[in-house]
This record gives C-alpha cells, structure tokens and sequence, in this order.
C-alpha cells in the first residue's frame, strides 16, 4: 500500500527537487563568480536546507545528536557510514559551521544541477575510483586544504552507499591520507541510520515516512592517536550506533 500512495508523492517530490536544483544552480553560479567563497556557501547551506524541505513531502524528518560540540578554529576530518545521496545535504546543513568539503566519486561532477557545480567549485574533490593514485592524490590536497583553512573533510569509507542499511567493510586509504596531510584536525566518526528507507523500492518511487539520524561521537585529535588506534577507534564508533 505504501508503495503505490508513494508515486503521486514522488512525482510531486521529483518536481519540487528539480525545480529547487535548476533555481540553485544559477544562484550558486553568481554568488560565487560576484562575491566569492562565503557568498556562494550560504547559498548551498539555503540550498541543502530546501533540499531537506522538499524531502517532507515524502515524511522524511531529520535529527542530529552530538556527543560534543565541535570546534569551528579547527580542521575537522568525518568519517562516516553512507546509505543514500541525502546523507550529503543533511552533514552539509547541520555542519554547516564547519564548511564540510567531499570526496566523491568523478562521476557526481557532471550532469546534475547545483549538485555537479558545487562539487566542482565548493572546495569538494572528485575521485576516479577506478584510479588509485588519482584518487590519493587529490584527497592530500583536500587533507592540506581543511588544515589551511579550518574546513571539515567527509569521507564515506564504505566506498559505495549500504542498500540495506547493513555497513561495508571500511577502507582505510583516503581516511589515512587525510589524517596525515592533516595532522592537527580532529576525527570525528557520524552515524547514519535510515536515510537508505529512501530508497527502499529502488530509485523509484520512494520510500515514505523514513526516520533519519545522524550521530556525531567524540572528536578525537588525530595527533594522539596512531593511524591503526585511531581507525579501529572510528570504523567501532559508527558501527556501534548503526540500528
């Protein structure tokens, strides 16, 4: 039954989302070729937070619980469990303070409105997963970036996003070269649960009523910690809250 109520919704869904893209597109484009880098981020933080708003129309709702608040004169480094494309404007809206950048896969950087543009021109970095040493290399220089300017990095480690909610093994790669060229930023593990229920029936139509959470466990210092400590830490702390 939810099924089927679910398509006139996800239509109407589809439609909102796709005007707001179109809208934020432009808007990004001026703000950020007329007034530079904070114009162009308080238009993707008004972005995210519609995107979210469109999202109501399905039943989505959002909480966050932090273990800490975290610093904002510090470089943050997010490790997180993946479960759909909304897990990235829901971190960048409740982050916003810490001006969270991506590592994506190349394939995010063309095609789709604002999404594509803010990737490309945010301060994010698209990998070629196919393409190890191009992938380490433009993580360092995210890694030098966060360390330079106090900016949040946010690395999913699974590699791909949980169909089913069930974590992946995580990967240890991109995580330790941002550690690295980013040794005074402090790790903070996220834990995702639910934002899969979005896609429960595939990419269409959408789930309804899904319940998302986001939990952000302690910070650690990245300088206190051994890389395998402090990975071991990290893939423990998002898994333990995964429902």
């Amino acid at each position: 039954m939810q099924k089927i109520i679910s398509y006139p919704l996800s239509v109407l869904f589809v439609i909102c989302l796709l005007l707001v893209l179109l809208f934020f597109h432009g808007i990004q484009w001026l703000a950020l070729n007329l007034f530079g880098y904070k114009a162009h981020k308080k238009v993707v933080d008004a972005m995210v937070w519609w995107i979210m708003l469109c999202t109501g129309i399905l039943g989505t709702t959002y909480r966050v619980s932090k273990e800490e608040e975290l610093p904002t004169d510090k470089p943050i480094v997010f490790v997180s469990n993946h479960q759909s494309m909304f897990d990235i404007p829901m971190i960048i809206w409740f982050f916003k303070q810490n001006h969270p950048k991506f590592v994506s896969k190349k394939e995010l950087g063309k095609g789709i409105p604002s999404v594509s543009y803010n990737l490309k021109h945010g301060g994010s970095v698209l990998i070629d997963r196919n393409d190890a040493k191009q992938a380490l290399t433009v993580i360092r220089g995210l890694g030098q970036y966060i360390s330079k300017y106090n900016r949040a990095a946010v690395i999913f480690p699974e590699g791909t996003r949980s169909r089913d909610g069930h974590p992946k093994r995580f990967s240890e790669n991109g995580v330790k070269m941002l550690c690295k060229f980013s040794p005074d930023a402090y790790l903070v593990p996220l834990t995702i649960n639910n934002s899969w229920k979005l896609f429960r029936f595939g990419k269409f139509p959408l789930g309804l009523g899904a319940k998302i959470s986001l939990y952000a466990h302690k910070p650690m210092k990245i300088s206190d910690y051994s890389f395998e400590e402090l990975f071991a830490k990290t893939e423990a702390a998002v898994k333990s809250k995964i429902e």
